[in-house]
């Protein structure tokens, strides 16, 4: 098996492959526990979510001023939101193209060529000119940084996640699925609290001219600390062993598609209602606060920090829960309860500071809830050989059709006919993880009778 306005040593185990090299470097034979496997995935995942919030923050707070300042404050927003959503249609295709890279070369050459652009596609927007000083083309520039980040995050998949899955002690999965998910509120809480801060101490021309380019810096700097955690980990002869013996490997796509395509869309689905609600508590709620409030900008972050916190407590209580009563029956649950959160959006967002309150800290709640499960709830159906390739393809799906565009339409939606839109919009996503879930036990029943 191949090894796998306008602003501006000597214990090391033998060579066997001439890519192999890396795996030695910190060679020990011991073994490896769940435990391990799980810090591996929160380092990886945390950077990448740093990233993303990074750069969501700066969608809602500078790109509408900086690059899109002929238009007004809501239309510079909807396209910076369109903008936005490049990465996630851009993450399949990272996804298809790293894995040939991984076939050709090796996983470690994988990840060091995808973290290194995702790194370089950052620090390359704290860079670029704005609209100002450069036009149209500062704008392509920003899409095509965008476009870049979500290629490399496609690329970034380590197949730690589906290890820590396979590996995880059986009356204890609940609890290890969730790990990998606390990365998301931890990278919001360093991500928000950068740009409270910068927007506390610094005069808003400042800001727009230079301080929102400083957490681009800083995300960069996370990045290169990320690949060498990363690389210290699937480098290693006891991984190494690991993902082979599991067979983690990429799979050829079309194959994956036609053997197993139904259990891609169904476990992107079923957790539909989840990666909805991620943006409807994080992005859309500060472009709300943005144009339509007058509360500052600066206190609504700290308040998204708490919330936050809130979801980081309510993913740990999410791993305890979905050990008791199933991941399954525990996002079935959660899409029943988002569901009915949905017809209280209105009234909540529209309710004055008390009211906008209670959205951000229940939503985190019920977002910590039920996306602490949303990682591989039904991914175990994909077959072993299919795992490593169906796992990413699954998640990039899910973010696509989940989150990719939640901010644009139901910024868009609100602004335009009403916030009722938006619980609409939420709604749906409920639903159709409802649906996705019925069917994939419908699968599995049919499957246990055969």
């Amino acid at each position: 098996m191949q090894s796998s306005n306008t602003y501006g040593g000597a214990g090391a185990a033998p060579v066997t492959a001439p890519h192999s090299g890396a795996r030695n470097i910190n060679a020990r034979d011991a073994h490896i526990s769940p435990g391990e496997i799980a810090v591996g995935v929160v380092i990886g995942r945390a950077s990448e979510y740093f990233d993303f919030f990074v750069y969501a923050i700066a969608s809602v707070l500078v790109f509408p001023a900086v690059f899109f300042p002929w238009a007004d404050r809501l239309e510079g927003t909807l396209y910076s939101f369109t903008i936005f959503a490049f990465a996630f249609i851009a993450r399949p295709l990272g996804t298809v193209i790293f894995m040939a890279i991984q076939q050709r070369f090796s996983r470690e050459i994988k990840l060091t060529i995808a973290l290194f652009l995702l790194g370089t596609a950052t620090v390359t927007i704290s860079f670029l000119p704005t609209y100002a000083q450069l036009g149209t083309t500062s704008i392509v520039l920003l899409a095509l940084m965008r476009i870049a980040q979500g290629v490399a995050q496609g690329g970034s998949w380590d197949g730690l996640p589906s290890l820590l899955a396979l590996n995880a002690p059986e009356h204890k999965r609940g609890w290890y699925a969730m790990l990998g998910q606390l990365a998301a509120p931890l990278g919001f809480l360093i991500a928000a609290g950068l740009f409270a801060y910068l927007l506390d101490n610094l005069q808003t021309d400042d800001f727009l001219v230079w301080g929102w380019r400083f957490p681009f810096f800083v995300a960069f700097a996370i990045n290169v600390v990320a690949l060498f955690a990363r690389l210290r980990l699937v480098s290693t002869t006891e991984y190494s062993h690991l993902l082979d013996s599991h067979e983690l490997d990429p799979a050829p796509v079309g194959e994956l598609v036609s053997k197993q395509g139904s259990n891609i869309v169904i476990g992107a689905l079923a957790a539909l209602a989840s990666y909805a609600l991620f943006h409807l508590v994080t992005v859309f709620p500060l472009s709300w606060i943005q144009l339509y409030d007058t509360r500052p900008v600066s206190g609504f972050l700290y308040l998204q920090m708490w919330g936050a916190a809130i979801a980081a407590v309510c993913i740990l209580i999410s791993g305890l829960v979905a050990d008791k009563v199933g991941r399954r029956t525990t996002l079935g649950t959660m899409a029943a309860l988002i569901a009915i959160f949905s017809a209280f959006v209105p009234m909540l967002i529209d309710g004055g500071e008390a009211g906008q309150n209670a959205f951000i800290l229940i939503g985190f709640a019920l977002l910590g809830l039920s996306y602490g499960q949303a990682a591989g709830a039904v991914t175990s159906n994909l077959q072993k050989r299919f795992r490593y390739t169906g796992a990413a393809l699954t998640s990039d799906l899910a973010w696509l059709v989940g989150a990719a565009f939640a901010p644009l339409v139901a910024l868009g939606l609100s602004a335009h006919f009403g916030l009722g839109y938006v619980s609409l919009y939420l709604l749906s996503g409920a639903v159709g993880s409802l649906a996705a879930l019925s069917l994939n036990r419908k699968l599995e029943i049919k499957t246990d009778g055969e």
